[in-house]
């Protein structure tokens, strides 16, 4: 009888133990969101070198900001105003850059593959290097960047005229 009831006792526990282990892995694994800095003021301010992967900054007024080197895949960052932000280095991949102004942005070097600039305002932007590959678009300001196109894009290698297919 004692053997038994230090048998269910002992089960119990041990079922007890897992079910708290188990409870805290799920903790400690539990999946990051995104930050949402939609509509927000943040001109001016340093954002280099961060994850900021599926950001949101809809309507953000980032003005003169720095996201030089920062992982901005899937960000959106659509209706912002980006006039002299920093994009140099920055993986800009997939992100929703539509309705944006990026008067005087700098994007040395930075990867923008299958982004979404359709609507844009990208007058004398800095694209030296910068990676177009597979780039939303519109045929006007296509042909405005390849005016002024050159280098190569030093982690994908690839042309920045060949990305924007200019002539």
């Amino acid at each position: 009888m004692k053997t038994r009831i230090i048998k269910q006792f002992g089960i119990k526990l041990i079922t007890l133990v897992m079910v708290l282990l188990l409870g805290s892995i799920s903790i400690l694994v539990e999946p990051t969101w995104a930050v949402n800095y939609s509509n927000r003021a943040l001109i001016d301010t340093d954002f280099s070198h961060q994850d900021l992967r599926d950001a949101i900054f809809d309507h953000a007024s980032l003005r003169g900001s720095d996201f030089s080197y920062s992982d901005l895949s899937g960000v959106r960052l659509f209706g912002s105003n980006l006039s002299r932000v920093n994009f140099t280095g920055a993986n800009l991949s997939n992100a929703d850059l539509e309705s944006c102004r990026l008067t005087r942005a700098n994007f040395t070097n930075a990867i923008l593959t299958g982004a979404f600039m359709t609507n844009t305002l990208l007058d004398e932007a800095i694209i030296e290097g910068a990676d177009f590959t597979n780039v939303l678009l519109s045929p006007t300001t296509e042909k405005m960047l390849c005016e002024n196109a050159s280098g190569t894009n030093p982690t994908t290698g690839r042309n920045t005229k060949d990305t924007l297919f200019c002539p």
